[in-house]
């Protein structure tokens, strides 16, 4: 908005969790929406993702560096078990990292530009401290696109093997994004609203709170950003060795 009756506050929703308002400006706003159509293309680009049960999920989604998605074995080893240490890769199933589309068209995924991996570091230490910066490189993103029907049920972010923190950044319209606690998917939690040019990082005791985005009101996109819906871009540390899988 053009002029806040109460200006938004930086805030601390959690040990860990930080929600920082208006963190990236206009014009930063404009180049990672530009990236985000162009990384958004075919081949690799945005897909609809499937669940373990057969289902859709209603916001789309693009990875880059290494591919997230549903399997019914893992790629490396073919078996449909989660945890198996003969596995020859990185053993995962139903939900995978992979370096290729696997329940999609296949294609290499796009790779993670190191220009990202830096605007992550130095999330992190605006929200949480230069220390907690100081890590392994991001090397991930996931890309998820919301229109205004789409929802996100609560989940994890747990199929990485580092404990760094997610960084989280919106653009385009408003939504509500509920960050709830590590032991389950209902209360407490708590109700964040998150606009465009919106950082949310949780990491620490954190990590591995369950979150989602129950509703995105449409219509609420800046005007100057030329975007219906809304992307918010999640940056990880995959913790997984460069060379595998």
């Amino acid at each position: 908005m053009e002029a806040e009756l109460f200006p938004r506050d930086r805030t601390k929703i959690a040990p860990g969790a930080v929600h920082v308002p208006d963190w990236l400006g206009a014009e930063r706003q404009r180049e990672l929406l530009s990236a985000c159509r162009e990384w958004a293309r075919p081949p690799a680009g945005l897909r609809t993702v499937r669940t373990p049960g057969g289902g859709t999920m209603t916001a789309r989604q693009v990875c880059l560096g290494l591919h997230w998605g549903v399997v019914r074995r893992c790629p490396n080893c073919g078996r449909a078990v989660r945890d198996n240490p003969e596995c020859p890769g990185r053993h995962g199933y139903p939900y995978v990292y992979a370096r290729t589309v696997v329940d999609g068209d296949g294609a290499p995924v796009k790779p993670f530009p190191a220009w990202l991996g830096e605007l992550g570091r130095r999330a992190v230490a605006d929200a949480l401290g230069a220390e907690a910066a100081t890590g392994a490189a991001y090397d991930i993103a996931l890309i998820n696109f919301y229109d205004g029907d789409a929802r996100m049920g609560m989940h994890r972010d747990s199929d990485e093997k580092s404990a760094a923190p997610v960084v989280s950044l919106s653009l385009g319209d408003t939504c509500v994004f509920r960050f709830g606690n590590t032991e389950t998917r209902a209360r407490p939690y708590t109700d964040v609203e998150l606009r465009s040019g919106d950082l949310f990082v949780f990491g620490g005791p954190s990590r591995m709170a369950y979150h989602g985005v129950p509703r995105v009101h449409a219509g609420t996109a800046p005007p100057w950003l030329g975007l219906a819906g809304r992307l918010n871009i999640t940056l990880r540390v995959s913790g997984f060795p460069a060379d595998a899988g």
